[in-house]
């Protein structure tokens, strides 16, 4: 049995836009709910969710069917974490909060077997189909996507050196953080921040990196990605659900006044 080929990997190097949806409800029901509807990737979050190994795998299993790739949100960068979550068979990992070139290096030797990283080998594990990917080791390294999210404004600023790193797949941006670096706490949307922004993922995109975000303004994720964002996810399913549930009351309550 070969390593199959990671689609939301591939499409970040072709240049292909790539439409995610934020996971954040921490179990495999509510995951297979939005697995069949069609996004190119989800992100099921560990760093600001009650998630833990167990819920994410359940995730990772409701996703497995379907054509979205499913990435983890490590909690922080940590090497264990890391580790856990490949041999659970994670297609991709996001990290939060890279700061520094070290930082990322860090991130990157965690998800690479020695000599090329730190990453301990484990035989049977759900990542090799349990022993029956022959070629698991070989090719793990080429398909696994490394996003580093870029949080801050000192950030901001190294985000080309960062970028650099070798086994970087692509580079994130937090603007709800970079909004509350900025003075500008609860304002991810704000003409301020997205001047700050802008112009870094230009450089990026011109040096042929991958860049990406999270925005609920499905205005703002469509510009983006027309100036040339690859991996935009558009939306939360915590979102979907409160914004829905409250319109469905708001439209039996308007329907009740007639």
């Amino acid at each position: 049995m070969e390593h199959e080929s990671n689609r939301f990997t591939q499409g970040l190097r072709a240049g292909d836009r790539q439409i995610g949806l934020w996971i954040s409800l921490c179990n495999n029901f509510a995951a297979e709910v939005v697995a069949p509807a069609g996004y190119d990737w989800a992100l099921i979050d560990m760093e600001h969710s009650h998630n833990d190994y167990a819920s994410v795998l359940g995730q990772l299993q409701a996703f497995a069917p379907y054509h979205t790739v499913p990435v983890v949100r490590v909690e922080w960068n940590d090497a264990v974490a890391v580790k856990r979550l490949l041999d659970i068979g994670a297609p991709g990992l996001l990290f939060p909060m890279i700061q520094t070139v070290e930082e990322a290096r860090a991130a990157v030797a965690a998800t690479r077997y020695p000599p090329h990283g730190i990453r301990g080998v484990a035989g049977s594990t759900r990542a090799k189909k349990f022993g029956r990917v022959k070629d698991y080791t070989a090719r793990t390294q080429d398909e696994t996507a490394v996003l580093l999210q870029i949080e801050t404004q000192a950030a901001l600023e190294r985000a080309e050196e960062i970028a650099d790193v070798e086994g970087v797949t692509g580079i994130f941006f937090g603007p709800a953080d970079i909004a509350a670096d900025m003075g500008m706490l609860g304002q991810p949307t704000a003409r301020e921040v997205w001047e700050r922004i802008r112009p870094v993922a230009q450089r990026l995109m011109a040096k042929g990196m991958p860049v990406g975000t999270l925005v609920s303004d499905t205005t703002l994720a469509a510009e983006l990605m027309g100036e040339g964002f690859t991996f935009v996810a558009c939306g939360t399913d915590t979102g979907l659900l409160a914004r829905g549930s409250d319109a469905l009351l708001a439209d039996v309550t308007e329907k009740l006044k007639i």
